[in-house]
C-alpha cells in the first residue's frame, strides 16, 4: 500500500467549524492535509469519534499521544479568533514541536474556487492583540474628492497610505519618491486594483530639490500633503549625519515652505518614537522636523505631525531580517537580548496618520497609545517556533552587540496626565511648547553651517546644540533597568 504523503494534522476545536474543515480536507483528493484527530475541552465530545476521527481531551493531548497519530501540524479552528484565544492556543501548544496553523473561517484566505485555506500565524499575531481600526466616516469624507500628494510614497508606510486613501475616493493621488523601483511596484499594484477608477500620478523627485517640488505642486495644486519621505535607518544615519540632516530636516523644510507657497490646506508629517529624547541622528533629525511643524502659524495651511513606534514588516525592521535568517537555517541575530520595542501594523500606522491628520489643528503633534512593549527576544523565539523549529536547538539566537545610536528601549509615547485626549481614545495630543520662529531660524542656521563643513562629527555636535534632548545612547542604556518601560516588561513576564 502506497504511504500517504499528506501532512497529518490535529484540529483544535471539534465544533461546527472544525468538523467542516475536517470534512472538506477528507473529501478533497488534492488536499495536502490529512486530519487525524480533534482536540477539545467539551466533555460531551471527548472520547467519541466525529466523522471517523477521535476527539482527544486537551489535557491528555500530549506530544507523545499526538506522535501516535503522526501529527505534524496543529490547526486552530474556532468560531472566533480573539487575541486572547490565539495567545492561549500558542502558549499551550508552542512546545509540542509541531507547526501551528490557523483556519480563518469565514473571514479570509479564500481561493477563487471558494475553498478556504489553512495559514500560518501572521506576523501581526505575534503581538497577540487585536489589530486597531482607526478609519471612520469623518476621516473618509475629509479625504474624499481631494487631490492628495504623498512624499516618500513608494516606502512601506507611504505605499500603504496610498492604498488606504484609494478607498476614500480622492479626486487624485500624486506619489512623489526618489526610488523609481518602489514607485513602479506601487503603481502596478494600484492599477490592478482600481484600473481607471483612481487618478494616480507618479513623480520621481527628491524633496531636497526645491525647483522640482515647486513644479510638482504647481502642476497638481494638491490640497493635502502627507509627508512620509525621510532617511529612517538608524545605524546608516549614524555614519551619514550630514546626509540625514540634508534630507530629513532641510528636505522637510522644502516641502513645508512649498506647501505654504501653493496654499495647501493640510500638511501631515510622519514622525517616530525615536524623536522622544533621541539617542541617534535619525531621531534627532525627526525631532527637528517636529519643531518645524510646531512652529508654523500660517492661517492658510494647517500643519500636524504624528508619532508612532516600529512598524511590523516594514523594510529595515527586524521581522523581515528574522524571516530571512530562519529560512537560511539561522542563526537569528539580536543586537541585545534585553531590547524592547513598541509595534503596530502598517495598516494601523497609516490609519492613525490619516485620522489624526483629518482632525488636526495647526502645529499639533499627535501620538498613539502603542499598547504593551514587546521584548525582541520573545519575538525571535516565537517566529522560530511558528516556523516549526525549536529555538537554541534547531536555530540558535545570538547577540551581536548594540549598534551605534541604539538604545535598549523606546520611551512611552503616552504618559498619563501629560497629554491631551481626542475623540479617539488611542490618539493623544502632545502638549509641548512650540519653538518660536526666531529660535527655529537660529537652529536651522547652526545646522546649515555644519552642512558646509561636510564633517559628520561636527554635524552631530550641531544636532546636540539644537535638539537639547539629544543624548548619548550609553547614558540611557546604563540606567535602562530602572526605566518605567523596562520595569513594565519585567513585571508582565513575572505575572505571566
Amino acid at each position: 500500500m502506497k504511504r500517504s504523503k499528506r501532512i497529518k494534522i490535529a484540529i483544535v476545536g471539534a465544533g461546527r467549524i472544525g468538523v467542516m474543515l475536517a470534512e472538506e480536507l477528507k473529501k478533497n483528493p488534492r488536499s495536502v492535509y490529512e486530519p487525524c484527530c480533534f482536540i477539545d475541552i467539551d466533555k460531551n465530545k471527548v472520547g467519541r469519534e466525529i466523522i471517523g476521527l477521535p476527539v482527544i481531551p486537551e489535557d491528555k493531548a500530549t506530544p507523545a499521544r499526538l506522535d501516535r497519530y503522526q501529527v505534524q501540524e496543529i490547526v486552530y479552528a474556532p468560531t472566533e479568533l480573539s487575541a486572547e484565544r490565539k495567545k492561549r492556543f500558542y502558549d499551550y501548544y508552542q512546545s509540542y514541536g509541531c507547526k501551528l496553523m490557523v483556519y480563518d473561517f469565514p473571514m479570509k484566505n479564500i481561493e477563487a474556487d471558494g475553498k478556504r485555506q489553512l495559514r500560518e500565524f501572521d506576523i501581526e499575531e505575534l503581538l497577540f492583540r487585536q489589530p486597531l481600526e482607526f478609519t471612520d466616516k469623518e476621516t473618509r469624507s475629509f479625504y474624499q474628492g481631494k487631490c492628495i500628494l504623498i512624499t516618500g510614497g513608494g516606502g512601506s508606510i507611504g505605499s500603504e497610505l496610498c492604498r488606504q486613501i484609494a478607498k476614500m475616493k480622492p479626486s487624485r493621488v500624486v506619489v512623489l519618491d526618489i526610488n523609481e523601483n518602489d514607485v513602479y511596484d506601487l503603481q502596478q499594484s494600484i492599477k490592478m486594483s482600481y484600473g481607471s477608477d483612481l487618478d494616480l500620478r507618479v513623480e520621481i523627485a527628491s524633496i531636497c530639490d526645491r525647483q522640482a517640488l515647486e513644479q510638482v505642486f504647481g502642476r497638481y495644486q494638491p490640497q493635502i500633503v502627507l509627508h512620509a519621505a525621510a532617511h529612517k535607518h538608524v545605524p546608516l544615519m549614524e555614519s551619514n549625519c550630514c546626509e540625514a540632516v540634508k534630507n530629513n530636516v532641510f528636505g522637510t523644510l522644502n516641502v513645508v515652505e512649498t506647501a505654504e507657497k501653493f496654499g495647501v490646506e493640510k500638511f501631515i508629517m510622519l514622525s517616530t518614537d525615536k524623536a522622544v529624547n533621541p539617542t541617534n541622528v535619525m531621531g534627532a533629525t525627526k525631532r527637528m522636523c517636529e519643531m518645524i511643524i510646531q512652529s508654523r502659524t500660517g492661517e492658510k495651511t494647517k500643519f500636524s505631525a504624528t508619532r508612532f513606534g516600529n512598524v511590523l514588516g516594514s523594510r529595515g525592521s527586524v521581522i523581515p531580517l528574522f524571516e530571512r535568517q530562519i529560512r537560511a537555517g539561522g542563526p537569528v541575530t539580536l543586537t541585545d537580548k534585553r531590547i524592547i520595542r513598541y509595534f503596530m501594523t502598517i495598516s494601523e500606522a497609516s490609519q492613525l496618520v490619516l485620522q489624526s491628520g483629518a482632525m488636526a489643528k495647526n502645529g499639533q503633534l499627535y501620538v498613539l497609545d502603542m499598547g504593551k512593549p514587546v521584548k525582541i527576544l520573545d519575538l525571535a523565539e516565537s517566529m522560530i517556533r511558528l516556523s516549526g523549529y525549536e529555538p537554541y536547538n534547531d536555530i540558535d539566537i545570538v547577540e551581536t552587540g548594540l549598534r551605534p545610536g541604539e538604545k535598549l528601549y523606546e520611551e512611552l509615547l503616552v504618559k498619563p496626565g501629560e497629554l491631551q485626549r481626542t475623540n479617539n481614545e488611542l490618539i493623544f495630543v502632545e502638549q509641548e511648547i512650540p519653538v518660536d520662529s526666531a529660535s527655529l531660524q537660529e537652529k536651522l542656521d547652526i545646522l546649515r553651517q555644519a552642512i558646509m563643513t561636510n564633517d559628520d562629527e561636527k554635524m552631530r555636535d550641531a544636532l546636540k546644540r539644537v535638539v537639547l534632548t539629544f543624548r548619548a545612547p550609553e547614558e540611557i542604556n546604563a540606567n535602562a533597568k530602572n526605566s518605567e518601560e523596562m520595569k513594565r516588561v519585567e513585571s508582565e513576564q513575572q505575572s505571566a
